[in-house]
């Protein structure tokens, strides 16, 4: 079952659209931010909200201010972040019985990540990244991993092979230094987006139920410990 809330971002920017997506036998709710340059409808956050649902895990899909307001340039972190912790605020009311999980596609996951390292985002058990951006795309460096030391609570990095914002010999000690509060999890061939080469022998259905089986097994085990 899907339906549409409001909620404010921060006061400044006003209220901000969101769907809340959760069928029977819901057993956690995730939090779920939109990349960059494509907003809650975008075919990867349907997706994967119709798969997560399947599989026991509600989502909260919500729009940052600039992309309420149909803008391209995304606004500044601070209202990024606040936005975040607005939304993980709106999910604990609309769903107050489920654990918390909070996390995004790309950027919206590296916000999420922001918010958490400068205070704790409330009832959060783990963060759940769709391709953390490591860096820009031809730009290789960790620095924009740097705040994840600052993160207290278990982390999934789900990362595809040809992830140009994400090296994977880069990220893998960004994640061996988080220790046991990273657990990485490499969809083969996969771009940014997840998209495989057809050579692959793979679609990008079988992708999404790949990275929806990941977070459904992740989420799960850190539910009632």
């Amino acid at each position: 079952m899907q339906r549409e809330l409001r909620f404010e971002a921060t006061r400044s920017a006003g209220e901000v659209s969101a769907l809340l997506r959760r069928d029977a036998g819901a057993a956690s709710l995730l939090v779920f931010a939109h990349g960059a340059g494509a907003g809650i409808r975008h075919a990867f956050m349907e997706g994967m909200a119709g798969r997560l649902a399947g599989r026991g895990v509600a989502t909260l899909r919500y729009q940052f201010p600039y992309m309420e307001r149909g803008g391209r340039r995304p606004d500044p972190p601070p209202i990024l972040a606040k936005t975040v912790r607005s939304a993980v605020a709106a999910a604990r009311r609309e769903a107050p019985d489920l654990p918390l999980f909070a996390g995004g596609k790309s950027m919206g996951g590296r916000m999420t990540s922001t918010a958490a390292a400068a205070e704790p985002l409330a009832d959060v058990r783990g963060l759940v990244f769709f391709g953390f951006p490591l860096h820009a795309a031809g730009r290789a460096g960790s620095a924009r991993g740097d705040h994840l030391d600052a993160v207290a609570v278990p982390m999934l990095f789900l990362q595809g092979t040809r992830d140009a914002l994400a090296d994977l010999d880069l990220l893998r000690p960004v994640c061996e230094r988080l220790g046991g509060r990273a657990t990485l999890h490499v969809v083969d061939g996969g771009d940014h987006s997840f998209k495989v080469l057809k050579r692959s022998g793979r679609d990008g259905e079988e992708v999404l139920d790949e990275l929806a089986d990941a977070v459904a097994a992740w989420t799960r085990a850190r539910t009632w410990s």
